[in-house]
């Protein structure tokens, strides 16, 4: 088997190898996926079988969050920066193998090109767009809800667990002994 980069697949024992549904009982449901970690950290520290615990994100949706507007100057400058940074790492490596003694001129011919290129790909690709997208964002997936799923053989220790959690009076985990 391997993964969509064509690497090997790492298995890890006693989890599926492909995509499966999720298996076990509730034993939580919570508003975000930062209340789901806390609850299970919270078995985790009272010594629970956490590797019966699945935490799982239900109603999953994805949400694009608008940054900001994209202009001809934003997207030339955004271009030649990455152009900038390309361009001085090609030189940096040029100027390594170079027989010459001074390694600025790899360097800076590099970084012009690099800053040309970039910036000139840039303009170009926004302009394919013909304004059709004319704004800057970052995607997210999120899930509506997140419900904590526990084998069937601790599911019942896990609700005691997490009842004392949500009633507040899961502070301080008492250690079993």
């Amino acid at each position: 088997m391997t993964t969509p980069f064509g690497g090997p697949a790492r298995s890890v024992p006693g989890l599926p190898n492909l995509p499966t549904p999720p298996t076990g009982w509730p034993v939580g449901s919570y508003a975000t996926y930062e209340e789901a970690q806390r609850a299970v950290d919270y078995l985790a520290d009272a010594d629970f079988q956490v590797r019966d615990v699945t935490i799982v994100g239900v109603d999953l949706m994805l949400v694009e969050r608008v940054i900001g507007r994209l202009t001809w100057g934003r997207v030339v400058a955004s271009g030649a920066a990455s152009g900038a940074w390309f361009g001085l790492f090609i030189g940096l490596l040029l100027s390594f193998f170079s027989a010459s003694a001074n390694p600025i001129g790899p360097i800076l011919t590099s970084l012009i090109c690099g800053v040309v290129f970039f910036a000139v790909f840039a303009a170009v690709g926004y302009a394919t767009t013909r304004g059709r997208r004319d704004f800057t964002s970052q995607s997210q997936m999120v899930a509506g809800r997140y419900d904590v799923l526990c084998q069937p053989r601790n599911a019942e220790k896990a609700r005691e667990l997490l009842a004392k959690l949500s009633m507040g009076t899961g502070g301080a985990v008492a250690k079993p002994e």
